[in-house]
Order: C-alpha cells, then structure tokens, then sequence
C-alpha cells in the first residue's frame, strides 16, 4: 500500500481515522530525539561552567566527582603538586579539555533527564487510552527521581569501594590516578546504577499499555529476581562483590514494587472492565464458578436443561509421553 506524502511538510499524511503510517512514526521519533538532543546540549552549556564553579553555594562538579578520591589518607593517595593539594594527574595536551567536556555531558544528561524521559513517555502515549495518559507527570517525575537515585547511590559505592581498594597496601605503594581513567570510571557507574534503576519504570509502563500482565510477572517473579542480580554482576565494573549485592538488591526491591503496582492495576481495570477484562483471568480472593449441579461423565445436556441424556463411553486414556508434555521457557530456570 502506497502511503501519502506531503513534500511541502516533508512528513507523512495522517490518515482519516487518525491514525499514523510507519512514516509519521519515524518522523514523530525524530522530532523526539530533536527536542532531547536540544535539552542536553542546554543543560551540557550549564554542566561546563558548573565544572570549576559552584552555584548557590553547592560545590563544583569537578570537586564532588574528585571526592572519593580526595578523601583517602594522604599516606593512600601521591602528593603531585607543591601545596599538597589533591589533584589528579593529566599527561595529555587535550586531557584537560576533554575531561571537563565529558563532565558537562554527562552533567547535562542528568539535568535534562524530566525533558527526555518525558520526550520517552509522549511517543509511548498515542497507544494508551484517554484516562490513562493521566500518568505522564509521574511517569517523568519518578522516572527523575529515579535515575537521580540510582546516580547517588553508585557515588556513594564508589567512595566504599575506593576506602577499601586503595588503602590496601599503601605501605609499600601510593596511588597516582590520571584525570580521563579516573572521571571515567566514575561516570560509568554513576549511568549504570542510575540506568538500572529506570528498569522497573520500563515494566511499569508495558503494564500501563497492556503489553505486560501480573499474571505473566507473577510467573517469571524468581527467573527476574535472579537476573536482576546476574545484570549487577555483569555491568558492575568495580568488582567487588559489595557493590554488586547493593545494586541487585536495589534492583530486586525496585521490581518487586514494580510487580506490585502491575497487581493492583490489573485488579483495578478487571474491577472495572468486568471479570472478563483480561482473557477471564480471576482475581486472588475470587474463588472459580461451580457447576450448580453434578453432570455425569459424557452428558450432553446443557447445564441449563432439566433433562440429562444417556452417558457415552469413556474411551481408553492415552499414554503421555515425555515429548507430548508442554514446557514453557522458564522451565529451567524456575
């Protein structure tokens, strides 16, 4: 099927029913990352004049991502300036530059995080319904607050983990870091734990467009729960197990109330739909319907009908084999 085209508007024609073809899609989620990339080069602007200036009195970013480090001992760390001030070590021409730039990046990204997570929200809100869309301020808002959480608490495991990695030892070594190895270390665990922590947001809204049941949850609760731990302990890049074990628990937590809230809309759009809302699927407390009467085997009556006719044979039951049993997926995992 030919799909209209405006080259005027350089876009694709909605169709009468309101609609939208596969092209008007592509260039809606253009018009998104447009607005995201607008919102982070913004905010970037900010991240590269906070990096050596604090505002309002809030200390400098170059001075908070430097923490962990400046607060070991003095015997742990290398004095490399004449003051004794604690400094990182720069060998590259551009090392100076560059490391300030990849601060205000990721800087920006954190600041703009409410503009493109809700730029996220509104391409996934044309498949919801009317009364759901109502859920956009605290898609965003949690989602903000959520991916702040996730940044603080990798800080703070960064700075346990630097407590023990660098102070064991220091009797017969000291550590002299490079500013580009150190700030990007730093940086990627702050985006792992603060990207995480936006999963459970992710299957929140899946279950919000009726992509993702409790049922289905309920089911794979345990083979989640683990991978929640397996995904720390891959994307974790310090190492120990400390950090790996707060991070899958934050995550474990993070899905269980995910789980939670998909239980109670689930209930609450049955509750209003009809019991038939979700392919028949009954709540908890709701015990199934029982047959008013006993019918024996093979009656072909209906139920509703005084008269019972004649029982049919049974015939031999048939041998189950091993291959005919169905297994699901996560058989082997659960």
């Amino acid at each position: 099927m030919k799909i209209p085209f405006d080259p005027r508007r350089r876009r694709a024609v909605v169709n009468p029913d309101g609609t939208m073809s596969i092209v008007e899609h592509l260039y809606e989620l253009r018009t998104r990352l447009l607005w995201s990339l607008f919102a982070i080069v913004l905010t970037s602007i900010v991240g590269f004049w906070w990096y050596s200036h604090g505002p309002f009195g809030l200390p400098s970013t170059g001075h908070l991502l430097t923490g962990p480090y400046c607060d070991l001992p003095a015997t742990s760390r290398a004095a490399i300036t004449r003051d004794g001030e604690c400094r990182l070590l720069a060998t590259g021409v551009f090392d100076q530059f560059n490391l300030r730039l990849k601060v205000a990046v990721a800087t920006g990204v954190l600041m703009a995080c409410p503009v493109w997570l809700y730029q996220i929200w509104a391409f996934i809100v044309p498949a919801l319904h009317r009364n759901e869309k109502r859920y956009t301020a605290t898609f965003v808002a949690l989602g903000g607050i959520l991916f702040i959480s996730g940044a603080v608490l990798g800080y703070l495991m960064i700075t346990s983990a630097f407590n023990f990695f660098l102070s064991v030892g220091n009797e017969t070594q000291v550590t002299a870091l490079q500013g580009p190895d150190y700030f990007s270390f730093v940086l990627n665990v702050m985006a792992i734990f603060g990207i995480s922590f936006e999963l459970p947001l992710f299957i929140i809204a899946l279950n919000l467009v009726g992509v993702l049941k409790y049922a289905k949850l309920k089911q794979w609760r345990r083979g989640l729960l683990l991978s929640m731990f397996i995904f720390a302990a891959f994307l974790t890049p310090t190492g120990d197990p400390f950090t790996m074990l707060t991070l899958g628990a934050a995550l474990a937590v993070l899905l269980e109330l995910s789980i939670q809230f998909a239980r109670w809309n689930d209930n609450r759009r049955r509750r209003k739909n009809g019991d038939d809302a979700w392919e028949g699927e009954l709540d908890d407390e709701t015990a199934s319907p029982a047959p008013s009467a006993p019918q024996p085997v093979g009656a072909s009556a209906s139920p509703g009908s005084g008269t019972v006719g004649p029982a049919t044979p049974v015939g031999q039951p048939e041998k189950l084999m091993r291959t005919s049993i169905p297994r699901s997926g996560f058989d082997d995992v659960l």
